[in-house]
């Protein structure tokens, strides 16, 4: 079953429930998706459905922090929860060390000597790890690895 199948799956399954805060975030994640596939007329695959959640969860983050500077507990609260609900469809992440050794091989492949090489290598990185880990932690690490 692909990714987009058990989203549409947990939907219904929410629905049935009446977990009306979980079907909220679905929704909003199928509403995501089907304004990529309508944009930029594609189906989604698994890879891209990941991005987009991906980039839901960093919007979550995102809000969840300007929420707490502003004494706001009660929509940091829902936007955490609704995180936890579009993490479900993450795979599993890598850890730092996979990350650093997964960056190492792939400068080592590259030739990339120093930071002037960081584009280069950021490209080949987000190819090969695009869902498996945070890019802000990969990032780190190829700075990490051309630094050194």
């Amino acid at each position: 079953m692909s990714l987009k199948e058990q989203i549409t799956e947990d939907m219904k399954a929410a629905m049935r429930a009446k977990d009306t805060e979980r079907l909220g975030t679905i929704r909003l994640l199928t509403a995501a998706m089907k304004q990529k596939e309508v944009d930029e007329r594609v189906e989604l695959d698994d890879a891209m459905v990941v991005a987009i959640v991906d980039k839901l969860i960093k919007q979550r983050k995102d809000s969840i922090e300007a929420f707490t500077k502003a004494d706001r507990m009660d929509l940091a609260d829902k936007e955490s929860a609704e995180m936890k609900v579009l993490q479900a469809y993450l795979p599993t992440r890598l850890s730092a060390e996979e990350v650093a050794a997964e960056v190492r091989a792939i400068v080592a492949e590259l030739g990339a000597k120093g930071p002037g090489d960081m584009g280069k290598v950021m490209g080949a990185v987000k190819a090969r790890l695009a869902g498996k880990a945070d890019m802000g932690q990969v990032s780190a690490a190829v700075k990490a690895a051309l630094a050194g």
